[in-house]
């Protein structure tokens, strides 16, 4: 609406420039709230169905955007630099989904989880419905955890490595649980062959309808999209690790501690991704609403809110300069 109003290509911009540029300002402007939810207030924000509803309301809006975005990229009088800026805001609304869909992915009904299937279809990430549940949240902060960043590792060498590792991971969880009941991988029950046939049939309509030419816009929002997310990922376990504990047979993993996060209290970062920048909450409790997720004074603080902190780790002097003395 306000490129058509106004006639600028700036606008079709708009996904990064609220993300990465006013949610950071206001982030600084309005500090940060450490406050959590008061305990007479926990068992209503558990009931209230409206956070639900906030969840669920992003899915048919975040599906409306794209496949308008698509019809104006495929059919619109735009530039080819208004289309790429197009479809990266699609791709940072999709980024958006993957949260939402790792919310909806952490509930108990089944109908909730596959919203968050549908959620993930758009970036063409299925596999991170099994990879986060079933491998993350167990192999956080180990070597073991392609989605936790090393210290002294940039970004840009923490992309490749999660973006493959992970869906390896999925498969390999996928593949091991359907051979204990003597099945293959290559079914319908596989969740990451689910999450690519969700993927393809949703790209295979948007293809047939708007032709051929919208394929590299496809895949230039599915790309910024996951690397939203990743980004996301590289800050919250950033350098951290846990211990080896016991000695022989019983040497494990220690228990995952609030220690083995990064978060943020910053106001409108946690908005915007759903609580989600209380990492160390989240992972003491995995299926804790979001909306009841509390700061926790053993939980290491980035410097910054999490919108800001993925600038900064695109700077990787910069980041490791300010964030590498954190760690230990």
């Amino acid at each position: 609406v306000l490129h058509a109003s106004t006639g600028r290509g700036v606008w079709l911009w708009l996904g990064p420039i609220v993300i990465l540029g006013v949610v950071p300002i206001v982030d600084l402007v309005t500090g940060s709230d450490p406050s959590s939810p008061p305990d007479e207030a926990l068992a209503h924000l558990e009931q209230d169905r409206y956070y639900r509803w906030v969840i669920y309301a992003f899915l048919p809006l975040q599906y409306a955007g794209f496949l308008v975005a698509m019809a104006v990229i495929a059919r619109g009088n735009l530039l080819v630099s208004e289309r790429i800026g197009l479809a990266v805001t699609v791709g940072f609304i999709g980024g958006l989904g993957i949260n939402a869909a790792h919310e909806l992915g952490h509930k108990r009904q089944e109908s909730e989880r596959w919203l968050a299937r549908v959620a993930l279809a758009q970036s063409a990430y299925g596999h991170f419905y099994v990879e986060h549940n079933r491998g993350h949240h167990v192999r956080v902060a180990t070597p073991d955890d392609p989605a936790s960043a090393r210290l002294g590792e940039s970004f840009y060498a923490f992309w490749p490595r999660t973006v493959a590792g992970s869906f390896l991971s999925a498969w390999h969880l996928e593949e091991r649980r359907l051979a204990r009941g003597g099945r293959g991988p290559w079914r319908w029950g596989n969740e990451v062959v689910a999450g690519w046939l969700l993927t393809l049939g949703l790209y295979a309509v948007v293809i047939a309808w708007l032709g051929i030419t919208v394929v590299p816009y496809l895949l230039l929002q599915a790309l910024v999209g996951l690397t939203l997310l990743e980004a996301v990922n590289y800050l919250e376990h950033y350098g951290l690790r846990r211990q080896r504990v016991g000695t022989g047979e019983r040497e494990r993993w220690e228990r995952v501690e609030p220690r083995h996060s990064w978060n943020s209290n910053h106001q409108l970062g946690r908005i915007v991704l759903y609580e989600l920048t209380r990492h160390s909450d989240h992972h003491a409790l995995a299926g804790k609403p979001y909306q009841r997720l509390e700061h926790r004074e053993s939980a290491p603080q980035l410097p910054l809110g999490h919108p800001a902190s993925m600038l900064l780790a695109l700077c990787p002097p910069l980041w490791f300069r300010i964030m590498n003395p954190r760690v230990p």
